[in-house]
């Protein structure tokens, strides 16, 4: 076989694979695209399930659920009422005094402001949102209904 010969096989067999490298290349591009397509989508339903979780009034399981999670949950009751009962590990801080003491409550976490009934909470909840936080939400139904639902609740100051 001659030089000329074999450069010229060269030349073809380097012609012949070219659509292959195109193709490849061009297959490694869309990955690389689709991947950060997928991630974004993924932090952004990420995102809406917290805004979800944060509707302006949750039921007893989404709180339960936050709660397990880590937020902070926040009695307006009375301190009689809180007494009685309340939700372990939540933080007292009646209705009339709330608009005084917000720095007490984390900005940095959700917040499930609950209350006996409901009514007071969803009050409490807006004197949050007024005050610029915003992952605050209201429990459906208070205390009755985390108590009807079998949730956990501790007696005493």
């Amino acid at each position: 076989m001659s030089k000329k010969s074999a450069k010229q096989q060269r030349t073809s067999a380097a012609r012949n694979n070219a659509p292959l490298l195109i193709g490849a290349a061009i297959v490694l591009v869309i990955g690389i695209v689709g991947a950060v397509l997928l991630s974004q989508r993924t932090a952004n339903s990420t995102q809406g399930a917290v805004a979800q979780a944060l509707r302006p009034e949750i039921t007893v399981n989404e709180a339960a659920s936050l709660r397990d999670q880590g937020a902070f949950i926040l009695d307006v009751r009375e301190p009689t009422e809180w007494n009685d009962y309340h939700v372990p590990g939540s933080t007292l801080i009646p209705l009339g005094e709330l608009a005084s003491r917000v720095q007490e409550v984390p900005k940095d976490k959700p917040v499930v402001v609950v209350c006996r009934s409901g009514n007071r909470s969803q009050t409490g909840r807006d004197v949050l949102l007024k005050a610029g936080f915003t992952q605050v939400t209201s429990l459906a139904g208070g205390l009755k209904g985390w108590q009807a639902a079998g949730q956990p609740t501790v007696t005493g100051p």
